[in-house]
């Protein structure tokens, strides 16, 4: 048998099996980390997600973290601002080999001029709900009203809600998981259009049970 045979069989053996990539899982607190290889769903990649939280006009801390990606999830980069004008820069880089390590991740430049949008502003470390009448005046290319929410569990356990302003890529992420050293990170992406909605989506659920309630009873 030929070599070119041989490799073609192997190939198409591995697409018969449902062959995915594996990909490292790691998360640090700089623009790399090391850790293990683990095998991803179908249909993702080697994915790299670099953070920098900004106050003040300049970075605060960072964080990097490596794991499969949905594909469709790729070179995404984005912002949200949250209470006390605290700017958080993301971007989503992505590599399709074994083992891979993507570029690092681009992050979106400032954009300080207001947009006209108001949203609600919040933050609650133990919950993954906020809600309060503090608002935030949304800037630049954040035209969108944005409740992050984080939980934390395996080896770790917690939870965290930030309300505040968003660029579209960010929300159209949906929601991003990674695992390392025992320790599973679930964050979600919820958002409106502006404060209205953002009031009404709120509040809709509980009117919809009291309307129900008083027909009942």
């Amino acid at each position: 048998m030929s070599p070119l045979v041989h490799i073609l069989g192997v190939f198409l053996a591995l697409v018969a099996s449902g062959y995915s990539l594996s990909c490292t899982h790691c998360v640090s607190s700089s623009d790399s980390c090391t850790g293990t290889s683990m095998p991803c769903p179908s249909g993702s990649v080697c994915g790299a997600q670099y953070t920098e939280t900004w106050a003040l006009g300049a970075p605060t801390s960072k964080e990097y973290m490596m794991s499969c990606i949905p594909q469709n999830k790729c070179n995404i980069k984005g912002s949200f601002t949250q209470p006390k004008n605290v700017r958080v820069k993301m971007g989503i880089s992505c590599c399709t080999s074994d083992r891979c390590t993507p570029s690092l991740p681009s992050l979106p430049r400032d954009s300080s001029g207001s947009n006209g949008l108001t949203c609600r502003s919040c933050m609650s470390t133990d919950s993954t709900s906020c809600y309060t009448s503090d608002t935030i005046q949304c800037t630049g290319d954040e035209n969108m009203c944005l409740l992050q929410t984080t939980k934390i569990s395996g080896k770790a356990k917690g939870s965290k809600a930030i309300r505040g302003c968003a660029t579209k890529s960010i929300c159209d992420s949906g929601s991003l998981s990674s695992s390392s050293q025992g320790v599973k990170t679930d964050i979600k992406y919820i958002c409106t259009s502006g404060s209205a909605g953002l009031q009404n989506g709120f509040y809709l659920p509980a009117m919809i049970c009291i309307f129900f309630s008083k027909l009942l009873f």
